[in-house]
């Protein structure tokens, strides 16, 4: 199905901002079907991204190490971990290099909800079923480049 179909718009001015709305359209379905998935385990795409980080990290990790990692980089980072912190699924530690400092590492309970999410995974990775392996590789490489013009 094509992008006019899809948003009922039959003209533009040229592929370029075709491009650019079908982009921004195609980003906001493949989240709100990611969100769906994550919705079944009372959890949001910014706190999934921050329980892998922190997984993928091994180690805490500071509220500012986060939010480089992070896909979302509008995210407040702070508050989400302190929704994360009230769910029991990351703790706040002590920084070991700086008393005054607190660190962020997943729990127990972050751990197994990331492993159960982890079952659905081929769900997330069938938003992109009708693309090859070459197509996803192509696709990356556009999307990089599109990245790379700031």
């Amino acid at each position: 199905m094509g992008i006019e179909k899809d948003i009922s718009q039959n003209k533009f001015r040229n592929e370029h901002q075709k491009a650019g709305i079908n982009l921004f359209f195609t980003s906001n379905w493949a989240n709100e079907r990611v969100k769906k998935i994550l919705d079944e385990f009372d959890i949001t795409p910014q706190q999934f991204n921050i329980l892998r980080i922190l997984r993928g990290a091994g180690k805490p990790i500071s509220t500012l190490q986060i939010r480089q990692r992070m896909l979302d980089k509008m995210s407040d980072t702070s508050r989400i971990v302190d929704r994360l912190v009230k769910k029991d699924l990351v703790q706040k530690v002590t920084c070991e290099g700086d008393r005054r400092l607190v660190d962020v590492s997943i729990a127990d309970k972050g751990r197994a909800l990331l492993e159960r999410i982890d079952s659905r995974q081929e769900d997330i990775d069938n938003i992109l079923r009708n693309l090859t392996e070459e197509q996803a590789l192509l696709l990356n490489q556009l999307l990089d480049k599109i990245r790379s013009t700031e």
